[in-house]
């Protein structure tokens, strides 16, 4: 494929996603400035990503979505910024997307793109593997932010019920996930 017409690819792909994922990400941030900031890394990062791998992402509309989510958990968290740890931090209660997929200026880079997207994709297969209750408080918890409370609200689960089974999909993701982010930060 020729320069022009990879680059008519990807202004095609940002074409036909870009609507759905700034619907997305507006619902899920407050301002409208948040919203642009993020719509428009999401789509620095996929450009980076096709310019940059040899590995074409698979389901393009999954992977903007992912990386989408991953900057929105990001802004919401308004954490201070810490490099790509070389080792993961797995404290009890510590949070799982956050340490596996920090947001600093080194976080850009195409090694560090490309370790997100693949972490991402291991993500998204343990959570497939966990029972339906403990993805979905996980889901809900981690990745649309919702608080427990608000989730026992609704649907009318106790509190610690709900704790308890977000416990056990934490528990378990940190081990499956621990030597698939162990293999790809030593590599």
């Amino acid at each position: 494929m020729s320069n022009s017409e990879h680059r008519e690819n990807l202004e095609r792909q940002i074409r036909e996603h870009q609507p759905r994922i700034r619907s997305f990400i507006k619902t899920r941030v407050t301002s409208q400035e948040d919203a642009d900031d993020i719509a428009q890394d999401v789509f620095f990062q996929f450009v980076k990503t096709m310019e940059t791998t040899h590995n074409p992402i698979e389901n393009i509309s999954g992977w903007l979505f992912r990386v989408a989510k991953n900057l929105i958990i990001n802004k919401g968290k308004k954490r201070k910024e810490s490099s790509l740890p070389m080792e993961a931090n797995y404290d009890e209660d510590g949070d799982i997307i956050s340490s596996l997929f920090p947001q600093t200026e080194e976080s850009d880079s195409p090694v560090n793109v490309y370790i997100r997207s693949l972490m991402w994709q291991e993500l998204e297969q343990a959570l497939a593997e966990l029972p339906v209750e403990q993805r979905e408080i996980f889901e809900l918890t981690e990745m649309e932010g919702f608080p427990v409370k608000d989730i026992a609200e609704t649907t009318g689960v106790p509190v610690n019920t709900l704790l308890s089974r977000k416990h056990y999909a934490v528990k378990y993701l940190r081990k499956r996930l621990k030597s698939t982010y162990e293999e790809l930060i030593n590599q």
